[in-house]
């Protein structure tokens, strides 16, 4: 009796550490291909900095960096080369700028009203509404600020130029307005309910409530949304290569034609210039810069988040 009752044991016995086995190799595999996954995403963010810092090197052997950081005339493709990076940079920060005064104000506004007024019913309505968006393609707004924008534009400020920094910017701001909303009513929705119903039981309004209590306690995660969002706008390239213009010029008047990094980028990848030249080199040293500027952001982004973030029990 002894015998035929071990019997089950040891084979029961085995089957579970097969199983586990099976476990542990189906874990291991697993785990291996997340790693890859992160060693692919990580070798290729140091793939793009070494092609950008190579070719950038290569330029600046030819070019000196004062003239590219101290000349204000930007014409690499003309007879009389001139390297001055100020006009694009300029122009870049003008239409970012104006994108930060649509998209900062009605993003927020916008979480305010999904986190504090909005049914959780008219909250799942709206909320992917909004976030549609940022589905939409670039060029498909690049095309509306042209066709659509500036012609309006033009009744208004009847000295409006066809190619305009203004609609750009007002398109830009439209389109990354989910950004900052839905970034920003994550970090609303993150303040515990015991703050909200404590100023309420002090007899604060709704409205109170959510300037003077919850937005100060996310004040972090907004901060973080809009540096964000600035940094999206940057690096926008469709939407102001086809309406803001290619005239690198210092300015600050919206009304009229410049031109933006990412859109001489974008006119020089076009294939005219030869390959290898000291034109086609610029658009590294510009691409370099551009990706210095946005990476900062980034950092002040995760810095703020760090900083100032809130923890609630």
């Amino acid at each position: 009796m002894a015998v035929t009752k071990l019997a089950p044991q040891g084979i029961e016995r085995g089957s579970l550490s097969a199983s586990k086995r099976r476990r542990a190799a189906g874990e291991s595999a697993i785990q291996m291909v997340l790693f890859l996954c992160a060693v692919v995403s990580i070798g290729t963010t140091l793939g793009i900095i070494y092609v950008l810092l190579q070719e950038t090197v290569l330029f600046f052997q030819q070019v000196s960096p004062l003239e590219f950081f101290g000349d204000t005339r930007w014409t690499p493709l003309f007879a009389s080369k001139r390297f001055g990076v100020w006009p694009l940079v300029v122009g870049t920060v003008l239409v970012a700028a104006g994108a930060m005064v649509v998209a900062l104000p009605l993003g927020l506004l916008a979480a305010i009203y999904l986190s504090e007024y909005a049914s959780d019913r008219m909250r799942r309505t709206l909320k992917p509404v909004l976030e549609i968006l940022a589905g939409i393609p670039t060029v498909v707004y690049g095309y509306f600020a042209l066709t659509f924008v500036t012609p309006l534009l033009k009744q208004i400020f009847p000295q409006t130029q066809t190619f305009n920094a203004l609609s750009a910017s007002i398109v830009m701001g439209i389109m990354i307005l989910p950004t900052v909303a839905s970034i920003s009513e994550d970090a609303l929705s993150a303040v515990p309910r015991s703050l909200r119903e404590a100023a309420f039981g002090l007899g604060a309004t709704r409205f109170e409530v959510a300037t003077r209590i919850v937005v100060p306690a996310a004040l972090s995660g907004i901060s973080a949304a809009f540096i964000l969002a600035i940094s999206r706008a940057i690096g926008e390239t469709m939407i102001v290569a086809i309406a803001a213009g290619q005239q690198p010029k210092i300015t600050l008047n919206p009304l009229e034609s410049i031109e933006t990094m990412t859109a001489y980028i974008v006119q020089v990848s076009l294939g005219d210039t030869p390959h290898q030249s000291l034109a086609y080199k610029t658009i590294f040293a510009v691409g370099m810069l551009l990706f210095v500027m946005t990476f900062g952001l980034n950092l002040v982004s995760h810095w703020i988040t760090r900083r100032f973030r809130e923890v609630y029990e």
